[in-house]
């Protein structure tokens, strides 16, 4: 079906007021959340063609979080769609004020290849429950998933309601020439800068989820053999292809060895000796990124790993140290299975050089130290993180997720999901019983006056 003629057939069912209804949302809700679990076999298999995920990992990170995030919303939606009475100054009597969450209409969603089923369908499900209709773009990098979207999709909705165009750039830059009401984008800082350009132009309001260099940090009271532990599994879940894993480690230098050998020692006992015969281990997207990857591994300092196989398109768990910010690794956001190891001094210098570059999605601190994580916390601008823990911000619908500044602008999950994908209208109800004369002209200076100061001071 042509693209203009989707979003014609969009527009009409929105305007027709067919989603304003709770009860329908609800529908298309349990109607999305029974097809994801009826095609959870299907899933697995899409998700080990595209990225090696085993099934397990495909459960845990994509279909099991999809699921619950659409759980989470069928339980809240009626609180969140309701509207909320708030204060009437006044100088408004007799009124009633009340905010009203109202959908955006026709929206665009433009999902990654990384974690491409969860990256539809959850922010799929808040535009459904926000009361939108909804075009979801999935990326051309992922075709086993991406056509498995479309197949589910369409066995669930009607193309006037929920569509799915699949393809590559052209497709990216015809869907990003059309006008919607809103765009949600996640993938890369150099693409969502051009989604920001399209957007501009027609003073289209946008979510862009992106990424960035997230920085782990331990210190000298961190329980490093837990440190250790937690930072292998975010770091090379996904062989490293997750926006907010460990870019790298700044570690206090004074800690830092017995650090580097708990990690080559978790990596071992998490992977095993021979990491690439791991069948639960899973591979780079392409050959192109898997270049990319191969090109920032400085052997002189690989302490493990290091090694990749351009057939299977794996790179063994990476560890580098004694990196220093002039090295390659350390240019551009890794998003691979590649760790640098980097040190500090004073604990007083990762301000300066946290803040000093791009403001990152992620941040994660190990420490025993509360004065410290608060400090953490509260000077360095980040979109999220865990203390003494890795990525595991990001599964909980209680939480809203998303970057700042470089990373990214907006969130969503749970209710902020909702409310991203919806406008607040503000309405004050005046009632016709009463009508105060003080507004009107023509002004009785000396008693309006003193009405006005009563009513507004």
């Amino acid at each position: 079906m042509e693209l203009d003629v989707i979003l014609e057939q969009q527009r009409k069912f929105f305007h027709s007021g067919t989603t304003l209804s709770v009860e329908f949302r609800l529908k298309m809700l349990k109607r999305l959340y029974s097809a994801v679990k009826k095609h959870e076999p299907e899933i697995a298999a899409a998700l080990k063609e595209d990225l090696g995920k085993s099934e397990y990992e495909s459960f845990m990170c994509e279909s099991g979080l999809a699921l619950s995030e659409i759980g989470y919303m069928i339980k809240h939606i009626r609180a969140y769609a309701r509207r909320k009475i708030v204060y009437t100054p006044i100088s408004q009597f007799a009124s009633v004020s009340y905010k009203l969450p109202t959908p955006y209409g026709n929206v665009l969603i433009m999902s990654p290849w990384n974690y491409p089923f969860l990256l539809s369908i959850e922010p799929l499900c808040n535009a459904i429950a926000a009361g939108n209709t909804a075009i979801v773009k999935p990326s051309a990098y992922s075709p086993a998933t991406s056509h498995l979207i479309e197949q589910i999709i369409s066995e669930c909705f009607q193309p006037k309601y929920i569509a799915v165009v699949t393809g590559g750039r052209k497709e990216n830059s015809e869907l990003l020439n059309k006008k919607f009401d809103f765009v949600f984008f996640t993938g890369s800082q150099n693409v969502g800068r051009e989604v920001l350009r399209h957007t501009a132009e027609t003073l289209t309001p946008a979510v862009l989820e992106l990424g960035g260099k997230s920085p782990c940090i331990v210190d000298h009271t961190a329980k490093i053999e837990l440190a250790a532990k937690r930072i292998v599994f975010g770091k090379y879940l996904n062989c490293g292809q997750t926006c907010v894993a460990p870019d790298y480690v700044l570690c206090d230098s004074a800690v830092k060895d017995k650090l580097v050998k708990a990690i080559v020692r978790q990596i071992n006992l998490q992977y095993g000796s021979k990491p690439l015969e791991n069948p639960d281990y899973g591979h780079i997207v392409n050959q192109k990124h898997f270049d990319r990857l191969m090109s920032l591994i400085d052997r002189e300092k690989v302490v493990v790993g290091g090694c990749g196989n351009s057939k299977s398109l794996q790179i063994e768990p990476t560890v580098m140290d004694n990196v220093t910010i002039d090295d390659a690794v350390m240019s551009e956001e890794i998003f691979g299975p590649i760790l640098p190891i980097l040190t500090y001094d004073k604990f007083s210098d990762i301000f300066k050089f946290i803040n000093g570059r791009a403001k990152p999605l992620a941040l994660y601190i190990f420490s025993q130290d509360r004065n410290r994580i608060k400090s953490v916390t509260q000077r360095i601008s980040y979109g999220g993180g865990c203390i003494n823990d890795v990525v595991v911000h990001l599964a909980t619908s209680e939480m809203g997720f998303g970057g700042v500044g470089e990373s990214g602008m907006g969130s969503y999950h749970g209710r902020d999901g909702f409310n991203t994908f919806s406008h607040t209208k503000s309405i004050l109800d005046k009632k016709t019983w009463i009508d105060l004369p003080m507004r009107y002209q023509p002004y009785d200076r000396v008693i309006n006056s003193k009405l006005v100061h009563m009513f507004l001071k």
